[in-house]
């Protein structure tokens, strides 16, 4: 079963993330590059696969413009319903711990609507407690999808590890949702 990872990074944090979601999924990793575009194949591989994960840095509360103008280059599988029925799931970075990271997840999630695909929640309770630490799986308290966040003066082996180990739970989960729709 093929999953792909199609993401957007400005510093590096967003690839780091991507990666370790591809690791979780057994996914392709497919980046998107600083002029918003997709490299030689890619629309191919999207096409085939059974899942897709999409990735963005949280901007000025969305998507970056170069995810954006991905998402809207889409509109070509979206007119044959090319990805009708994938699988999908998303995630996206941020400096702050909000960020208005929500947002940028819930576009996504309306991106993957808009395809007619199938939207994987993150499914893990949040690390919500008192003694809760950043080195929690899912301390920021997701539902909707990966939320991921590294300072804005921390390097990208600097991101929590929390948050490490919860993308790639979240990519194994995708792969295990798009495996048992597969059957």
């Amino acid at each position: 079963m093929s999953i792909a990872v199609v993401y957007h990074s400005g510093y590096g944090h967003t690839q780091r993330v991507a990666q370790i979601v591809a690791e979780g999924a057994g996914a392709d990793l497919i980046a998107i590059d600083a002029d918003g575009n997709l490299p030689e194949g890619a629309w191919e591989t999207l096409n085939a696969a059974k899942a897709i994960i999409f990735g963005t840095p949280t901007y000025m509360g969305g998507a970056s413009w170069q995810f954006k103008k991905f998402a809207d280059a889409s509109s070509k599988a979206w007119f044959t319903r090319a990805w009708q029925d994938k699988v999908f799931g998303g995630f996206t970075n941020s400096a702050s711990l909000n960020g208005d990271k929500q947002v940028t997840l819930q576009y996504l999630q309306t991106l993957a609507s808009q395809h007619g695909g199938l939207w994987v929640s993150l499914g893990l309770p949040p690390a919500n407690a008192k003694a809760a630490t950043r080195n929690d799986v899912n301390n920021l308290g997701g539902s909707v999808g990966l939320l991921v966040q590294s300072p804005s003066d921390a390097s990208v082996t600097e991101i929590p590890q929390g948050d490490l180990d919860t993308a790639k739970l979240y990519g194994a989960r995708v792969a295990a949702v798009a495996a048992k729709l597969q059957g």
